[in-house]
């Protein structure tokens, strides 16, 4: 509940402050009591704190319920939980007959696997290794996860970004010009993107800016290219390549798993969410394409052989999927893990849609699976959270393109062949998460059930 300004905070200060700090010190009663034995407000206040500090991170509604009851239980509660995309309600029942009910939110969503994979092993081992602390240490264990800083850098996000973009316009078929002008218009997208999120800019503010600017500096270093070597000027088709950074990967994924779980308020939610980010990525796009007059044209040709271009798929996909991870936060051995599924993933997919009849939404599923399955064994080895992995891997499968030029044609009044390019990324959409819950449904006997 927000509080009138008083003498000693200044009312300027307050009402810039529009999500207050949970003081989860004032929770602790009996600072040398082990949390079992700990009140029930204070062992609540553990659950759900380790509960919206993993939707702090990104992952879905199903896992932090999973964590938030692996928790309870070895704190003798019993939680039941209603949790959306930046917001959960949760009551915790002990055996004494108490309950206690608590409301938390986040000032914002994002991803952080490094956080997530830290917060998964903490919830693994609770029963051994934390149940027996005092409430004051579990705590302070949190505080160090949530005050963990960023591996990455700005400068680095935006190298990241230029890379998986640029890999992610030569699997869609640019060439070097396209390829080139995304580097340089996705790395400083992202950069500008990154700062802005370290001032605590709004999400909208940071797609539509970044976005603008990845999409200028690929027009004007175009325009370089085709005045210095003369660049033909049909390669201008890749420029959606430098906006690709801003895809909502995990939003668009964890949606629909979430919905196939029933989870039907997170799921909506976050799809609400993505296809926000969505609309503001491709309006913009479209609005700075109109004044250079650039249209999303085929690519020309690259005069590779089938085998060769084959070939190069393999280390595009994994430098995309790589970049991505780095973009999520992920540590390097993560980052690598998942560029090798995505390399595998990715490439089987593009190869069955040249080389047999099946349609691209069909292969997008047969990817998904591939990429589930792979993460499910990795996970079972060296305990890396799937989601972690599957998402960079599968992310880099989403139809930008197709939803791009979607818009385009529909902002053009072409509304037929805007339904039909939308027809196809909303197919390709559906069947990515489909492939990653049946991977799920195969290796995974929690995910199987719903009790």
């Amino acid at each position: 509940m927000d509080k009138k300004p008083t003498a000693s905070a200044p009312e300027g200060q307050l009402s810039r402050r529009h999500h207050m700090k949970i003081r989860w010190k004032n929770f602790i009663q009996d600072k040398d009591v082990p949390a079992r034995e700990a009140s029930v407000q204070a062992r609540a206040s553990i659950v759900g704190r380790i509960g919206i500090t993993l939707l702090s991170c990104g992952t879905g509604a199903w896992r932090v319920r999973d964590a938030m009851d692996r928790v309870a239980r070895s704190l003798n509660l019993t939680c039941s939980a209603d949790i959306g995309l930046i917001s959960l309600q949760f009551t915790c029942f002990s055996s004494s007959e108490q309950s206690y009910t608590q409301v938390l939110a986040l000032p914002n969503t994002g991803v952080n696997t490094d956080k997530l994979n830290i917060m998964e092993e903490v919830v693994k081992n609770f029963d051994n290794d934390f149940s027996f602390l005092t409430v004051q240490e579990i705590h302070a264990m949190i505080d160090e996860v949530q005050n963990r800083p960023k591996q990455y850098s700005p400068l680095i996000s935006g190298l990241a970004a230029a890379l998986a973009c640029s890999a992610f316009i030569f699997l869609l078929g640019g060439g070097i010009p396209e390829m080139v002008c995304s580097f340089l218009g996705a790395g400083i997208g992202n950069y500008v993107r990154a700062v802005m999120g370290e001032h605590t800019m709004s999400t909208v503010a940071k797609i539509a800016v970044s976005v603008a600017v990845a999409c200028l500096v690929y027009m004007f270093s175009f325009r370089l290219f085709e005045a210095s070597f003369q660049v033909l000027a049909q390669h201008e088709a890749g420029y959606i390549g430098a906006m690709l950074f801003v895809i909502p990967g995990f939003p668009f994924i964890t949606s629909m798993l979430d919905i196939s779980k029933l989870d039907m308020r997170s799921g909506l939610e976050r799809l609400a969410y993505a296809i926000m980010i969505t609309l503001i990525a491709t309006l913009v796009g479209w609005l700075v394409a109109t004044i250079f007059h650039f249209k999303p044209e085929d690519f020309l040709p690259l005069g590779l052989s089938p085998l060769v271009i084959g070939l190069l798929r393999i280390p595009a996909s994994f430098c995309g999927v790589y970049g991505f991870s780095i973009m999520f936060n992920s540590s390097q051995k993560m980052a690598i893990v998942a560029g090798c599924i995505g390399a595998v993933a990715n490439t089987l997919r593009l190869e069955l849609v040249d080389f047999t009849v099946m349609p691209p939404a069909a292969a997008a599923f047969t990817g998904a699976l591939v990429a589930g399955l792979i993460a499910s064994v990795v996970n079972r080895y060296n305990g890396y959270p799937r989601i972690s992995l599957t998402v960079p891997a599968i992310v880099i499968m989403v139809p930008g393109l197709y939803i791009y030029r979607a818009i385009y044609n529909i902002g053009m009044n072409q509304i037929g062949v805007g339904a039909l390019w939308l027809t196809k990324a909303v197919l390709i959409i559906m069947f990515l998460p489909l492939g990653l819950f049946v991977a799920r449904a195969l290796l995974d006997k929690k995910w199987r059930h719903c009790d």
